[in-house]
Formats: C-alpha cells, sequence, structure tokens
C-alpha cells in the first residue's frame, strides 16, 4: 500500500531503541545536549515518584519559546511529567530556562519550526508529534 504525506501511519522510534538510547546514548548525550545547537536537557520530576530526571531531547527556538520534536512519540515519561506539571526547566546553550504552556501542535507547525535538513530528518523517520512551551526567561 502507498501512503500520501496525510494517510502515512506515525511510527515513533521503537521502543527497544528508546530503552537503549535510555541506558546507553543519553548518558552521553547529557554530556553536550546542555550547550550543543538543536538540543537541550529537559530536568523534570517524575508524577508518581517525585524524583528529579534530565532527559536529552531535540529543541528549536521560536518566538517566545521552543518546539520539541516527538522522536519517540508523546506517550513518553518526560512528555507526561512535563504536561502535568505545566512546565520545567531546560539546559539550553549553556543557560537555564524555565518553560511552561506545554502544548501539542500540528505536524505542520511543528515542521515549519525545524531547519530544512533537520526536517528531513524527521519526515525519514516518520516524527509527526510536537510540543510548544512557552519560555518563562523573556532574556533567551
Amino acid at each position: 500500500m502507498r501512503y500520501t504525506e496525510e494517510s502515512r501511519p506515525s511510527i515513533p522510534i521503537p521502543k527497544a531503541i528508546a530503552r537503549f538510547n535510555r541506558y546507553v546514548a543519553n548518558p552521553i548525550a547529557r554530556r553536550i545536549a546542555g550547550w550543543a545547537p538543536m538540543f537541550a536537557i529537559v530536568y523534570h520530576q517524575g508524577r508518581h515518584s517525585g524524583n528529579r530526571y534530565a532527559t536529552p531531547i531535540n529543541i528549536f527556538r521560536i518566538d517566545a519559546g521552543f518546539v520539541i520534536a516527538l522522536t519517540y512519540g508523546s506517550d513518553v515519561d518526560w512528555v507526561k511529567n512535563l504536561i502535568a506539571a505545566g512546565g520545567a526547566e531546560i539546559r539550553h546553550r549553556s543557560h537555564t530556562i524555565r518553560i511552561a504552556d506545554p502544548t501539542s501542535v500540528s505536524s505542520d507547525e511543528g515542521m515549519a519550526a525545524m531547519p530544512p535538513l533537520v526536517r528531513l530528518i524527521l519526515r525519514m523517520i516518520n516524527v509527526t508529534q510536537f510540543l510548544r512551551v512557552r519560555s518563562e526567561d523573556p532574556t533567551s
């Protein structure tokens, strides 16, 4: 069956890769994500455990905030924690920034915030979910 852009099923990165990334790639990524372009570390608190976590994410600047590419979809703990808390802190380009008002946005709006090469890669891996957040720090 051939899919058009509108009918292609959204299949986020498989859970097995997510597990590998959680235990192998994320500890490495946390060393650079706080200062590297297109990345950040989101510091969030567990909804049930109350534990504090640090998760590397893909993030892109927009007016008054950021758009986050949800490469594993929206059904992951850090997204649920961010939404439940109404915000969190991120480390982006060596600055700690408070973010708030996490809102799901359309694939079109999310992709529009991406640089062309990133947009191409996200389309290749079928990323269709994005989260928009407001920056509470007016200087960032």
